[in-house]
């Protein structure tokens, strides 16, 4: 693969992440460049994990790991997603919103990552150098996500509530496109 080819993989497989982000960062689960970076790293790292297991499977079964990747991204990100919007329409206007946890971080990301795995089963598919394309991706995906937690910071200032539900209902929508572009075709 080319270096362009790379870089433009490794911007699509962090779109997601980003708008995850933008969400979390709206909904003030994150504070301060820090934490951040710190949400970015945690986002990078699983975004760089996936398509290196993704690959391994590829190479011992990708017919089973592309016949159940779409359930699991849809049941992750629509998990994740309900828990957003319907926190964002439980609060009152004045409440701050609850901190979030690692555990619900980690969630987060690996619901935005599982299209990763299945790109890395491709990868196996096409002998593609893997180790450099998960690094481009994982450190897109950090930088794109801590980008979009402060982002989101900025825009929750001024639309709190409405910017965690938008966060919210993007996460499900992701996943039910994920199932849709898997079982349409």
């Amino acid at each position: 693969m080319s270096p362009l080819t790379i870089g433009i993989l490794a911007v699509s497989m962090s779109v997601d992440a980003f708008v995850a982000s933008l969400g979390r960062g709206a909904a003030g689960h994150s504070r301060g460049v820090l934490a951040a970076l710190k949400t970015g790293a945690i986002f990078g790292t699983v975004e760089m994990v996936t398509p290196l297991i993704g690959w391994g499977l590829g190479m011992a079964a990708s017919t089973w790991v592309e016949a159940v990747d779409h359930w699991v991204a849809f049941a992750l990100l629509g998990a994740v997603g309900l828990h957003m919007l319907l926190q964002a329409l439980a609060r009152k206007t004045s409440e701050a919103s609850p901190a979030t946890s690692l555990r619900a971080t980690v969630l987060t990301a690996i619901g935005t990552s599982i299209d990763a795995m299945a790109v890395g089963v491709s990868l196996a598919l096409l002998d593609a150098n893997i180790l450099v394309i998960a690094l481009a991706i994982g450190l897109t995906t950090m930088v794109m996500s801590a980008s979009g937690i402060l982002a989101g910071r900025w825009l929750g200032q001024s639309f709190g509530r409405a910017m965690e539900a938008l966060g919210g209902l993007a996460l499900i929508g992701m996943g039910a496109l994920i199932l849709y572009e898997h079982l349409a075709g």
